[in-house]
This record gives C-alpha cells, sequence and structure tokens, in this order.
C-alpha cells in the first residue's frame, strides 16, 4: 500500500505520548475462521487498527491475519470474568497466546461489572502489564465517570481511550466531556448505530447531497467530532466503503444537522451501570 494512502489516516495523541489511528477495523462477530481473511482484506485496504476481545473468539484469527503487520495497532480486550488481579495477569497471557504476540498496542478492560468491584484489581494488573511491556498502552471499554475517577484516584495511572457506545442517536456528549477534562480519547463502539443511523431521513439527505453512502456520512461525523471509531465489516465491499470516509468532511451545517439526532434514550446495548456477567 501506498504511504499516500496510509498518511490519509488521521492519528489521534494519546495521553501517554503515543499516536492512534483515528479510523480503525472492528472484528466484534466475525467467526474464527473468518477472521484471518477479513483482518488481511482489511489491513490491504489501508486499515492501520484492529480490534478485537477475548470474547470475541476470534483472536487466533486475528493473529495470523496480522502475521508480518507490527505495525498495525491491535487492541484487545479482557473479559469480565477474567477480572481480579492475578484472573487478569492469566487471563491477558492467554489472550497473547491466541495472538500469537508477545505483546500488543493496547488492552482495554471490556466492562466495568461494577456489582463485581474487581475493576481496580483488573486495572492495577493492567498497569503491571503495561510496566511488562507486554501492551504499550491501557484503557478501558464502557466505563462511567465514577469508573474511570476511581482507577484514577486509586493507581494515578489514567487510561488512554475509553471504548463506548456511540452513534448519532446516542451521542454521548457528558462522558465525551468528561473524557476531555481527563485527557482520555474516546472510541466509539456500534458507530453506526447497528445500522439504524443509516436508514436516517437527515444522514440520508446529507449522503445525497455529498454523494456520499448514509455509512460514510456517519463515521464521517465520528471522525469531525475528534472521535477514534472501528466499524466492523464482514464483506470486502464495505471495508471499503467504511474507509472511504478519509477524503471529505461535513459542513458546520451537517454538524448541526446531527445535533438534532442525539436521544437520551437512544442506548442499544447493555448499560454499563447494570452490566455484571
Amino acid at each position: 500500500m501506498s504511504t499516500d494512502t496510509m498518511s490519509q489516516t488521521p492519528m489521534i495523541e494519546l495521553n501517554d505520548g503515543r499516536s492512534i489511528p483515528q479510523l480503525g477495523f472492528g472484528t466484534y462477530k466475525i467467526d474464527e475462521e473468518n477472521a484471518a481473511e477479513a483482518v488481511r482484506n482489511a489491513v490491504d485496504i489501508g486499515y492501520r487498527l484492529v480490534d478485537t476481545a477475548a470474547i470475541y473468539q476470534n483472536e487466533k484469527g486475528v493473529g495470523e491475519g496480522l502475521k508480518g503487520h507490527d505495525d498495525i495497532w491491535l487492541t484487545t480486550k479482557v473479559w469480565n470474568e477474567s477480572q481480579g488481579y492475578d484472573r487478569t495477569l492469566k487471563a491477558f497471557d492467554k489472550c497473547l497466546d491466541r495472538l500469537g504476540r508477545e505483546s500488543v498496542d493496547c488492552v482495554l478492560i471490556h466492562w466495568p461489572c461494577p456489582d463485581n468491584d474487581l475493576y481496580v484489581d483488573t486495572w492495577k494488573a493492567f498497569v503491571e502489564i503495561q510496566k511488562a511491556g507486554k501492551a504499550k498502552s491501557i484503557g478501558v471499554s464502557n466505563f462511567l465517570e465514577p469508573h474511570l475517577k476511581r482507577i484514577v484516584d486509586e493507581t494515578g495511572v489514567v487510561p488512554v481511550l475509553n471504548q463506548i457506545e456511540l452513534h448519532p442517536s446516542f451521542q454521548q456528549k457528558e462522558a465525551r466531556k468528561v473524557h476531555e477534562e481527563m485527557g482520555i480519547a474516546t472510541q466509539s463502539w456500534s458507530p453506526l448505530g447497528q445500522g439504524d443511523a443509516m436508514g436516517n431521513d437527515v444522514v440520508k439527505k446529507i449522503a445525497e447531497k455529498l454523494d456520499r453512502t448514509p455509512a460514510q456520512v456517519v463515521l464521517r461525523w465520528h471522525i469531525d467530532n475528534g472521535l477514534l471509531v472501528i466499524p466492523k465489516a464482514s464483506s470486502e465491499d464495505h471495508m471499503r466503503d467504511n474507509f472511504g470516509v478519509l477524503d471529505f468532511e461535513l459542513s458546520e451545517d451537517d454538524l448541526a444537522a446531527f445535533d438534532q439526532l442525539d436521544s437520551k434514550d437512544g442506548r442499544l446495548g447493555p448499560d454499563p451501570a447494570t452490566m455484571n456477567s
């Protein structure tokens, strides 16, 4: 792939001094047997970040797909049942084994699971994992403000990013404000709202005006808002479509139109305050 294409992928600087590609490839719901080919296709198209997790049960395939591509940012996540200091250390080593790697770019706590009250111990294990060089950066996923404040208060280590459900009908403005104040990057999961956003009249109108697909317009909205975004796609056509968002921008009017789509009831996935298993 040409350096020209690579240079198009915008980067965001994290609080640990590393830079992360703003647009990445998510692998949720991609089967183990299809993961290697999907990842290889994504890399060929130009994606510089791949996101997986222990619970996706595709780390082996993802690792195979990334063989020979140490320059691609790789993120994985430790699942809820593996929380606690010792269990986290063991679970993360298993992640590395499945990925066939000695280290990853970033590891995330998948959910805080507040009722289990193990996320601080898990974060302390992450600090050790980073010190050992097994994960270059450490972050969290689905954490709410009290969870973020507590891990920072108890360890002095701020997560580089928080990966949260975020899409036009659930824009998470308060959470983004908290992240900004704490120096934490926001990464959007389910960035297309499980497909709902693409059927929205406002989105369709902007897409028609710009001669873009609705998915491209929504992903560009994430990028123009300074968000990290990891759309998942199984087909190569969708991967290419999602990657084709780097050569245009939305106008102020377009962004203002998106603002109107936000809903306090827009959450599609579990609530982090009550998700505990």
